[in-house]
């Protein structure tokens, strides 16, 4: 899936917060990063935009994945409920499809927040709809 690192590696806001690209499958990534003063929340907690960012992007690559080369992603819509505050020192998005199609890809997303001991509870869950493009050649 070398297609989905360079296009993660083209990314500048997951750059930005440190993400890193943890595992790959058909129909499925992760995604983690660092919960840094720089990503926080007047709290001290990840900030909901942080962890948007980091689901919607593993949901966006689960769809990738199973699309034809060639094709990429864009998010149509995404739906986001915070369960709880991310409080631990990385947050784990992990994206899934959860129906494919030609025109729109369904998919979720689940952000855990990740304790120094290897804790893990559930901050966040997704979901959305992808729509492939094929870019046009010029």
């Amino acid at each position: 899936m070398d297609r989905i690192k360079d296009s993660f590696a083209r990314q500048g806001l997951m750059q930005t917060l440190g993400a890193e690209l943890s595992a790959i499958a058909e129909g499925r990534v992760v995604i983690t990063a660092p919960i840094t003063p720089a990503a926080s929340q007047q709290h001290g907690f990840a900030h909901a935009g942080m962890t948007f960012a980091l689901g919607d992007s593993a949901a966006g690559y689960s769809a990738l994945s199973l699309m034809p080369e060639g094709a990429e992603v864009l998010t149509a819509e995404m739906k986001i409920n915070l369960l709880a505050p991310a409080d631990g020192v990385r947050l784990i998005a992990t994206g899934e499809v959860v129906k494919p199609g030609r025109k729109l890809v369904v998919v979720r997303a689940t952000v855990e927040t990740e304790t120094a001991d290897g804790t893990r509870k559930p901050v966040a869950i997704l979901q959305g709809t992808m729509v492939p493009v094929i870019p046009k050649s010029g």
